[in-house]
């Protein structure tokens, strides 16, 4: 098992920021973050990126009018970002040693695919409980009242969630885990949804069915990314008759 600055070498780094497959996905899974955020609409908010890579959800963020700073405990990841010209501040770190910013910082928390790197233990001395609540105690602390925070991750079993979801009550979020398609092998995706100072509403995961908003979203997003894409009509969506 690599631990995260290990598997994300120079190499690997530029690999990764170039491959217009994890662009794509990564770009998905960012939006789907931010609208698990609930942010205010049509105001610039100022968020936190955990474990933000080469700046892909960045490129998000700034995309939708947002102001951000990205934490990364790679160098050779950020080193990409800056030759990406990435619009946010950068900061190498390592999550598990704790947010080093100031009480009610921020308006926001994304972070994608990154946090079940906290259940490993990379040294000796790691202890993965104490590091998560490390993290997810100083991350509180760093958020304004009545803010979330959204990870998507990898979860390993059941077992990761439990300890990643208690360490996180335990230093004061409530909230929980939003499955999107949880009955897809292959598009199921988790995502923990943090409240900090106050109990919200946990929002619902996304089923498989693809009725009509699901086209436009999807349509919308491919023209965002310069694709051609067919005008939408009244006939968008619909069912067609079966043929006999």
């Amino acid at each position: 098992m690599f631990s995260s600055p290990q598997f994300y070498n120079e190499q690997e780094a530029k690999k990764y920021s170039q491959n217009s497959r994890m662009i794509e996905i990564q770009t998905q899974m960012s939006e789907r973050a931010v609208e698990l955020l609930n942010l205010p609409e049509g105001q610039s908010c100022y968020l936190l990126d955990v474990g933000c890579g080469s700046g892909l959800s960045g490129d998000y963020l700034s995309e939708e009018g947002h102001y951000w700073v990205g934490m990364d405990i790679s160098t050779a990841m950020l080193d990409v970002a800056l030759d990406r010209e990435v619009e946010g501040g950068l900061l190498l770190g390592d999550m598990g040693q704790g947010v080093p910013f100031r009480p009610g910082t921020f308006d926001g928390c994304v972070s994608i695919s990154a946090l079940q790197w906290l259940c490993n233990a990379d040294k000796r001395t790691h202890s993965p409980p104490k590091r998560l609540y490390r993290f997810f105690s100083t991350l509180y602390s760093s958020l304004s009242r009545g803010s979330r925070a959204v990870f998507q991750l990898y979860p390993e079993n059941s077992e990761q969630l439990e300890l990643i979801t208690t360490q996180a009550m335990k230093a004061g979020f409530s909230g929980g885990m939003v499955v999107d398609y949880p009955n897809s092998s292959k598009a199921k995706k988790f995502f923990l949804c943090l409240f900090a100072g106050v109990t919200g509403v946990l929002p619902k995961g996304k089923s498989a069915k693809k009725g009509k908003d699901w086209i436009l979203e999807k349509k919308e997003r491919r023209r965002r990314q310069g694709r051609n894409v067919r005008p939408d009509t009244k006939y968008t969506g619909r069912q067609r008759r079966p043929h006999f």
